[in-house]
């Protein structure tokens, strides 16, 4: 099994009225992140929803390998680079969500059952209109054994 390289981040540039961050990686490479979803559900970020301040203090930690606003609350570069890809598609392209339904043969609403989504939802994600989360694509790569 190959090595995981795990990612590094060199700097980062917050944006504190989105809950967002453009954080450059090691390797030159530039995302910007929302981080609203874990921000607004996980009980630890919960100090981050009531002080833009607070969010703002972002910083990198040591090594590159994680963001720090206070001794207890951080974030892994593993977990800011699953979201980064998650957001911009790259755990999975529209075209190949597209060729994934077509090759099971299913309709929308096949697919959607299939995957327990909503319709509209598998057109969002085919269309490109919404990145496709690890897990959708993970269950597309399950029940193509199936």
């Amino acid at each position: 099994m190959p090595k995981k390289i795990l990612p590094r981040i060199l700097s980062l540039t917050v944006i504190p009225q989105s809950y967002s961050l453009i954080v450059t990686w090691t390797t030159g490479e530039r995302s910007t992140i929302d981080l609203s979803g874990p921000i607004l559900t996980f009980k630890l970020y919960e100090p981050l929803r009531h002080s833009a301040e607070l969010f703002a203090s972002a910083k990198v930690g040591e090594h590159g390998t994680d963001i720090v606003w206070t001794d207890e609350i951080d974030m892994s570069a593993d977990t800011l680079r699953r979201l980064a890809d998650e957001q911009t598609g790259i755990t999975m392209a529209p075209e190949a969500f597209r060729q994934w339904r077509e090759k099971k043969a299913y309709t929308l609403d096949g697919a959607a059952r299939a995957l327990g989504l909503s319709r509209r939802m598998v057109a969002y994600y085919e269309q490109g209109d919404k990145p496709i989360p690890r897990v959708v694509a993970l269950a597309t790569k399950a029940l193509e054994h199936l």
